[in-house]
């Protein structure tokens, strides 16, 4: 399995949308713009949903798309995203999702894991397979 490495800036936040409460533990919902340096030149687009406990910190789920290029290879994949947040800081694990890349990483597999905060910068790991 080939590695990748670099970091990622998110570079616009929709607001939070609150899905619900119960029991002090509070849903919602953003998304977020990023550009991705390193290994991966490109930009990317998640999806989340929060869990926060009532001291702030979180469990949180996403997908994932990244666009652009990985080893001189053009092409898009998607991620599941996996993590936690401590009030300050969050770090989770990426899954490629099977047969989710397009263009040149058409045949992508591999994970990966990320850490992220505070601030808009992030550093992330990812270990691939180009079919």
């Amino acid at each position: 399995m080939a590695e990748a490495s670099g970091t990622f800036t998110i570079t616009g936040m929709a607001g939070e949308d609150e899905l619900g409460t119960a029991d002090g533990v509070r849903l919602t919902h953003a998304a977020g713009d990023q550009s991705f340096d390193g290994d991966i030149f490109g930009r990317g687009h998640v999806d989340w949903l929060f869990a926060y406990r009532p001291d702030r910190t979180a469990e949180l789920v996403g997908l994932q798309r990244i666009e652009g290029t990985l080893e001189g290879r053009q092409g898009t994949f998607v991620l599941t995203s996996t993590g936690s947040h401590d009030g300050q800081t969050s770090n989770g694990r990426w899954t490629i999702v099977a047969g989710s890349g397009s263009g040149e990483l058409a045949t992508i597999s591999g994970d990966g894991d990320w850490s992220a905060g505070p601030g808009p910068q992030a550093t992330w790991r990812l270990r691939y397979e180009l079919g």
